[in-house]
């Protein structure tokens, strides 16, 4: 299934010409909004579907960059598991989580995110320097590492021989 994701991430690059989470929401029109009722340790976002209206509720009291992630990983979902929110009977898909890969949903919106918010080029040209290791590639992408561990999966399967020294699970945007 991730093969399908990938796929999917290529047809939405090519079509919408960018890699902002904020344009993309724009672009696939969904409304996004910033939500000051959580805490920043708490919920990060949500997505939904109402009378036929495509929504991202971002946490505001997130720092920029968590932002960023958490309305990619909503537009993620909003592109690759419509069908499912709308199934839901709460018709939302919450994240307190955002990088845990303990369901097929969540592992198959952090792959999107991750080949959608970075190229193959981007994370090749960082990790070129002699002294650079896998953390300090994140930080240099401005990326948490385990949204770097999720790229690096998808860039071996994609042939190219990098490692990466954490697991896919990891839940730092939950503590």
């Amino acid at each position: 299934m991730i093969g399908f994701v990938l796929t999917e991430v290529e047809r939405i690059l090519k079509k919408y010409q960018t890699r902002d989470s904020y344009e993309l929401l724009d672009a696939i029109g969904a409304v996004t909004v910033f939500s000051n009722a959580y805490k920043s340790e708490g919920l990060k976002g949500y997505c939904t579907i109402m009378n036929r209206t495509m929504y991202a509720v971002i946490n505001d009291k997130l720092n920029e960059y968590d932002k960023r992630i958490a309305a990619g990983h909503e537009a993620a979902h909003l592109l690759l598991h419509r069908d499912e929110i709308l199934r839901s009977p709460v018709k939302a898909m919450r994240d307190f989580n955002l990088l845990d890969n303990s369901g097929h949903y969540e592992r198959e919106a952090n792959a999107f995110l991750a080949d959608f918010l970075l190229s193959d080029e981007d994370v090749l040209s960082a990790i070129e320097g002699d002294e650079t290791d896998f953390f300090s590639t994140a930080r240099i992408l401005c990326i948490p590492a385990p949204l770097l561990a999720f790229k690096a999966y998808n860039m071996i399967k994609r042939g190219h021989r990098i490692q990466s020294p954490i697991d896919l699970d990891s839940r730092f945007l939950g503590r």
